[in-house]
């Protein structure tokens, strides 16, 4: 990756990363993150979702649930982060996802968002992506997401 400015958020360095023709099938990332009350505030804050299962101890007490639960769009999120980061990384452009929410995420709960890389359209520069976000290897979200990848023959052009 090339050296260039950082993300203030977090300090990663941002450069460039893979190209469609260094990819392949089968590839694999993942990305772990334990999820904090914190996190689900700060989560709720910022998409306007203040379901009291989220945010409300005594609320979800009286739920399916028993107690507080993260957001499925913050565990999704995740999967954001191995796709912007790791594979295909720093310039990939998202173009869609489907998620299916399996079980719920607490807090305290540590997630780990893996993606492996199903198919390749190399007219489109487009990847398919297989996508798993588990707690304790047990599946709590599942999803395809397709993504747009620079080619490295169109950026000598």
């Amino acid at each position: 990756m090339q050296d260039t400015p950082t993300a203030e958020a977090n300090q990663v360095p941002l450069g460039h990363g893979y190209y469609f023709e260094d990819l392949k099938e089968g590839m694999e990332e993942s990305y772990s993150k334990v999820i904090t009350a914190e996190d689900v505030d700060r989560f709720a804050v910022l998409s306007g979702d203040v379901n009291p299962v989220h945010l409300n101890d005594e609320f979800a007490a009286g739920t399916i649930f028993k107690k507080r639960i993260a957001h499925g769009f913050l565990t999704g999120s995740l999967i954001s982060t191995v796709l912007g980061t790791k594979l295909p990384g720093p310039g990939c452009i998202y173009l869609g996802q489907d998620l299916k929410f399996m079980a719920p995420v607490y807090l305290g709960d540590e997630v780990t968002a893996t993606v492996t890389i199903q198919g390749l359209d190399p007219d489109k520069r487009r990847v398919v992506l297989n996508c798993v976000c588990s707690v304790d290897g047990k599946a709590v979200l599942t999803g395809i997401a397709v993504v747009m990848v620079d080619s490295r023959e169109k950026k000598k052009r």
